[in-house]
Parts: structure tokens; C-alpha cells; sequence
């Protein structure tokens, strides 16, 4: 395989989710008990990265905007917030069975995989053909008609392989528990489903107590639970999930501008971390939901395909207008610039955080294959952006004796109070290199006999192996360019 080339995407996939697990980003949770279906733990490596995920997502939202402001609501609400938002009522999925397997699928997830493989098979207007139809047949929910275009599309069980399929039927994806000493229905409480109702309900708490003048955004960062039934290629659909959501409140009848402005920004925001233009695109959704009235997807090429990894809605103003008249409290803002009173729109952005993880590995994966073919060598790095990158710099000292320890040790004492950096001095320094690779590692720092003569360290650069020589009082001011979210912001502006 030649530098760069491209690797099979059936295997792909599979290499990565193995080397996330073996060199600690994820694990399967609950492992040694054979594991809990669709809940992952973050690893070592996985945790940094996730929390510089959300530290860049934070930072972008309410530092980079002057308009917008962080809330950190609870995952226990009121039962009455999930019949106001329409989740007891409307969040479901279209699910059906396959009779001879015993195994069931979400009715729309089968019919964008055959639309996926027309799309493969250079048939585009096929593919949007069958998603726009099963987008109509779901809207109207006509669920008889959505298994006739399963069974007319010959669309087989995977493990049957037979068409012998149920009726369509809704499920509720919203998980239940008690509140309080006594298992009865009054006392029923909901893992909330998505983190933005949180922010809704405290709309006005929110916009008073800041000061906030519309337009004006409110973003969050928080755990979010859906029962999937089907919950399949690894960390992109879990049960327990990470959620990262800014509504913007705007005036009515202005929300379709700012869906505009705020899709570009989004989709800038994610080439600025690193991902080629031509893996990223557009999808704008046939089927609206019921809140509604603009939608559209930014989608990565993961190795399985084109998937959602954000969504930007128009929400006009129904969640908090169903709020009011749930609540029977007054949910309106008075804009003093033209003497009224009304119910904000809101435009929404809703990242995964867990989803934007799963990009950011299959994107920094990479494989390169030199050398003659009877003598061929293969390294395997992860080429994250430096800003988000686990670790930072590796400190190497070249032996164990000599004093270069003590130096090395010097040195990483003295950056690990800004930066994840990592002191390693077991094995060759070639290894170490490999190690560090392998985990993305974008600078590693050599400490030589010369480091004791003038003070110097020798830089490698991860992606090139390029090698500089710096002043060792140097590295602080070095890494702080490199790795700092200005990086990103810079292209933002």
C-alpha cells in the first residue's frame, strides 16, 4: 500500500475501533460482565480527548460569541416538560421485525442503507428518490406504506436473509424511572432524552439574570439517554450520550436568516478542526420535525458512509409557546427596540459530542506503507489537530543516565502545569516515538547530551518526522502557539 492510500473500507473500520480499545481511548463498559450493549467508557486518552472536544465547542460558543451564555441544567425535569416538548407523545422510532431472525431494525435506518448503496453504486437519483418518499410516508405516518417500500425495495434481513417482515409499530425511546420511596405513576420521571429543553425552561431565568438583549444565545453541555433498539457501529449511536446545544433566540419572523448563518458557521467550524472539505457535506431533511421549519444536517464520511454528526433546526416558536401553555406561565421577552412583547424563535445547533469523538478518530487515522514491496514497513498514526490532541508532547530523554533524566524531568515539570505532557524514558527512542504516534502525540521532545551542553531539545513533528532543534526555554512559548485553540479561532474569523 503506498503512502496515504486508502484503506479498505470494510476493514477500516475495524482497525480503528480496535485501536481505540488497545490504546486506551474506549472500552466497552462493564467489560469483564461481557459488556452493556451500546454504553462505552472512555479511556485514558479518550477521556482527554473528549474534554477538549467540549472545551473547544464551550470556548467557541460562549467566549468566541458575545451573545451567548452557558447554563448546566439537571438530567431530572418535571414530567410535564416531555408532554409539553411532544417526546411522551412523538419521540419515536418506525421499528419492525424480521420473523425468522427475531431481530429488529428501525424501519427508516433500512431504507437509508439501501438509498447509501444506490448512492455507492453512482445511482444519486435513486437514492434521493427512496429517501424522499420515505421521508413523505413517515410525515404522513402511514406505516403500512413505509414496509411495502421495505418489501418492494427487496430489502433482506442481514441475518435471515429473508424478507419475512412485521408490520411497522412506533416505540418510545425515553427511558422511565421513580422519584422518591414509592414505584407508582405519579411519581414517574424521565432521563431527558436531549439537553435542550433544559434550556428552554429556563429561558427567562437565563436572559434576566445575564442581561440578555435578543438575539442572544443559551448553550449547554450535558448527558442525554435514548433506549435505542438499534444501536450499532460502535460510539456513533449509544444509549447514554453526550450532547453539545446552543439555542439561539431570535424575533419572529428573522429565524430563517440566522439558520442560514448559523449552518455556514457550524460547517466552518468543522473544516477549522482539520476535516478535509470533501468528507463534510450538507443534507437537508425531507421529513421536518414536528417543531420544525428548516432542518439540515452536517455529515462526515465515516468509513461506513455519510452520517449526522450535527444538526441545525429552525425551531420557530413552539417549545416555548407549548412551555407557556403547559406551564400556564408567562414565557415572553419585551424588546424594547420595538415596543412589544413576544414569544422568541430559536434556532438550534446540536452537536454529539460522542459522535464528533468517533469523526475526529476516523479522520486522524492513517496508515503509511513505504519501502520496497519485499521489504515494506507500516506506521499507523493519529494526525489530530494539535489543539485537541490527548497529549500534547512527549519528553524523551535519549538514556537513562548521564544526568538526562534529570534534565527530561526538569523540563516536564515545568510545561505539565499548562499542558498534557507525558515523561517516558523505557525503550529506544525510536519505540517511544511509535508509542506516542499511536496515541497522536503531536510533538515529542528529545533530551540529548547536548540538551546539558546548551540547552537545546531536539522537536519531532508527528505527521512529517521532521526534526528541529529549539532552546529548551523555548518549548512553554512553542507549545502554547501550536496546540492553542487560537489555532482554530483564527480560521473562524
Amino acid at each position: 500500500m503506498a503512502k496515504n492510500e486508502k484503506i479498505p473500507e470494510n476493514t477500516l473500520f475495524k482497525d480503528i475501533v480496535s485501536h481505540a480499545k488497545e490504546y486506551g481511548f474506549v472500552f466497552q463498559s462493564s467489560e469483564i460482565y461481557d459488556g452493556l450493549q451500546a454504553v462505552y467508557d472512555y479511556g485514558p486518552f479518550g477521556s482527554e480527548l473528549k474534554k477538549n472536544i467540549k472545551e473547544l465547542w464551550w470556548n467557541t460558543m460562549t467566549r468566541f460569541n458575545d451573545d451567548i451564555v452557558g447554563l448546566d441544567s439537571a438530567i431530572f425535569m418535571h414530567p410535564d416538560t416531555w408532554k409539553a416538548s411532544g417526546h411522551i407523545d412523538s419521540f419515536n422510532d418506525p421499528m419492525i421485525d424480521n420473523k425468522d431472525s427475531k431481530k429488529r431494525y428501525r424501519a427508516d435506518v433500512l431504507l437509508e442503507e439501501k438509498a447509501a448503496l444506490y448512492e455507492k453504486a453512482g445511482d444519486l437519483e435513486k437514492s434521493a428518490a427512496l429517501l424522499k418518499k420515505m421521508g413523505q410516508l413517515l410525515e404522513a405516518e402511514d406505516l403500512n406504506a413505509v414496509r411495502e417500500l421495505i418489501v418492494a425495495e427487496e430489502i433482506v434481513c442481514p441475518v435471515s436473509g429473508t424478507a419475512n417482515w412485521t408490520e411497522v409499530r412506533q416505540f418510545n425511546l425515553m427511558f422511565s424511572t421513580q422519584i422518591g420511596s414509592l414505584a407508582e405513576d405519579s411519581n414517574k420521571v424521565y432521563l431527558r432524552p436531549e439537553t435542550a429543553q433544559g434550556i428552554f425552561v429556563n429561558f427567562l431565568n437565563v436572559q434576566k439574570s445575564a442581561r440578555m438583549k435578543i438575539p442572544f444565545g443559551i448553550a449547554q453541555i450535558g448527558k442525554a439517554f435514548r433506549n435505542e433498539i438499534v444501536a450499532r457501529q460502535f460510539i456513533f449511536r449509544m444509549r447514554e450520550f453526550e450532547q453539545m446545544e446552543m439555542q439561539f433566540f431570535v424575533r419572529p419572523g428573522e429565524e430563517l436568516e440566522w439558520y442560514a448563518k448559523w449552518r455556514d458557521m457550524r460547517m466552518q467550524w468543522h473544516k477549522a478542526l482539520g476535516i478535509p472539505e470533501n468528507k463534510l457535506r450538507f443534507h437537508d431533511h425531507d421529513k421536518l420535525a414536528h417543531y420544525a421549519n428548516a432542518a439540515v444536517d452536517v455529515e462526515f464520511e465515516f468509513p461506513f458512509g455519510f452520517k449526522e454528526v450535527e444538526g441545525i433546526h429552525s425551531r420557530t416558536d413552539f417549545d416555548l409557546r407549548s412551555h407557556q401553555e403547559v406551564s400556564k406561565k408567562k414565557i415572553q421577552y419585551f424588546d424594547p427596540e420595538v415596543n412589544k412583547n413576544y414569544i422568541p424563535y430559536v434556532v438550534e445547533t446540536s452537536v454529539g459530542c460522542d459522535r464528533l469523538f468517533l469523526m475526529l478518530l476516523c479522520n486522524a487515522y492513517t496508515e503509511e506503507t513505504s519501502g520496497e514491496e519485499e521489504n515494506q514497513k507500516t506506521r499507523i498514526y493519529l494526525k489530530f489537530h494539535p489543539a485537541l490532541a490527548p497529549v500534547k508532547a512527549a519528553i524523551l530523554p535519549l538514556t537513562k543516565k548521564d544526568g538526562l533524566p534529570e534534565k527530561g524531568q526538569e523540563i516536564y515539570k515545568k510545561l505539565k502545569r499548562n499542558f498534557n505532557v507525558i515523561y517516558e524514558e523505557a525503550a529506544s527512542i525510536g519505540k517511544r516515538y511509535t508509542r506516542q504516534d499511536l496515541i497522536g502525540t503531536p510533538y515529542c521532545i528529545a533530551i540529548d547530551h547536548q540538551t546539558l551542553e546548551d540547552n537545546t531539545v531536539t522537536i519531532r513533528h508527528r505527521d512529517s518526522t521532521s526534526q528541529e532543534r529549539i532552546n529548551a526555554d523555548a518549548l512553554e512559548e512553542f507549545l502554547h502557539k501550536e496546540c492553542s485553540f487560537n489555532q482554530i479561532f483564527d480560521q473562524l474569523d
